[in-house]
């Protein structure tokens, strides 16, 4: 049996995956919970304590249908809020139409589920209106409290 670790598994595990991040440079999205948990033989709680570390440092985040990701500077809106945005981003008007849900999947690298849900969100708050048929349109310019 493999001896315990003196500082605690989880922060050997935050600390490994920082440097394999640091190193690679390139990744966006880290593996999932199950291939981590099978690469270091350990819990998932154990996992899950580890990415808090690095999230409490900033250098990953959870998205929501996409997993852990890491943080490079960019874009840290959340979907919703990025979503939202398409309207201003691609001047479009009340009327125009919306982008389809592959093409929101495609923009945000989100799962269709997550873009699902803040579209639904979207036309709870009367910024989108779903025409059988034609797709979603914009019936109302977003507000404040539609953004949040």
């Amino acid at each position: 049996m493999p001896e315990a670790s003196p500082r605690g598994t989880y922060l050997v595990i935050a600390e490994t995956l920082r440097n394999e991040i640091q190193a690679e440079g390139g990744r966006e999205v880290l593996p999932s919970e199950a291939e981590l948990m099978d690469a270091h033989r350990v819990s998932r709680n154990t996992i899950r304590r580890a990415l808090k570390v690095l999230e409490g440092d900033g250098v990953v985040e959870s998205a929501p249908g996409i997993g852990w990701r890491v943080v490079r500077g960019g874009d840290r809106r959340s979907l919703a809020e990025r979503m939202t945005d398409v309207i201003q981003e691609d001047s479009l008007s009340v009327g125009d139409a919306y982008p389809s849900e592959s093409k929101l999947c495609e923009r945000f690298g989100a799962s269709r589920t997550a873009v699902r849900r803040v579209l639904a969100q979207m036309e709870g708050n009367g910024v989108l209106a779903t025409v059988h048929g034609k797709g979603r349109t914009v019936c109302a310019l977003p507000t404040r409290n539609a953004r949040s």
